[in-house]
């Protein structure tokens, strides 16, 4: 599947405001079928354009009330010791989120924790102990203002015709 159409693009849009819809509510939101809806669902599954589903969680009421983002500048950036870095923030729970970044800093983190002294300790006896880490920055998280992480596909729904898009690569 390299190119998707305005159903597979509603489709997506549906799934992604509410991944429980059962495919009979999907299909009717979508107006085809329940057939070719599932089936649909399913090759965008297979082709990688939707990587899983999952309940979204109020950090705040499971007692996570500091979300920190982290800048971790690495001593060397060689492949290896990158890797080795990449590895070892996979492993720890409390990073939600790591992207390797351009600019100043090699990883950009964010980090849940308990309260400010948590995150200190926290801090001090893990982020630091990272392998190749030379130094951390930290901001603090006083609010959010958009947290859902929808991809924007309005914009392709009002387009006409199927569009080219590149599946996942394994």
């Amino acid at each position: 599947m390299t190119t998707i159409d305005k159903f597979d693009l509603a489709i997506l849009q549906e799934l992604q405001s509410d991944g429980r819809l059962t495919n009979a509510e999907l299909a009717q939101r979508v107006g085809l079928s329940a057939a070719p809806c599932w089936r649909r669902v399913r090759a965008l599954e297979e082709a990688g354009f939707i990587k899983g589903y999952r309940a979204v969680l109020d950090r705040e009421k499971l007692g996570l009330g500091v979300l920190a983002f982290v800048r971790l500048d690495a001593d060397r950036n060689s492949g290896d010791l990158t890797r080795q870095m990449e590895r070892a923030i996979r492993a720890i729970p409390e990073v939600v989120a790591c992207h390797y970044i351009s600019g100043s800093g090699t990883f950009e983190l964010q980090v849940v924790s308990r309260d400010l002294n948590h995150f200190s300790t926290f801090a001090r006896e893990v982020l630091l102990n990272l392998p190749n880490v030379k130094d951390l920055h930290t901001s603090f998280s006083l609010g959010e203002v958009k947290a859902d992480g929808a991809l924007p596909l309005t914009q392709w729904l009002s387009q006409k015709g199927p569009h080219t898009a590149k599946a996942a690569q394994t």
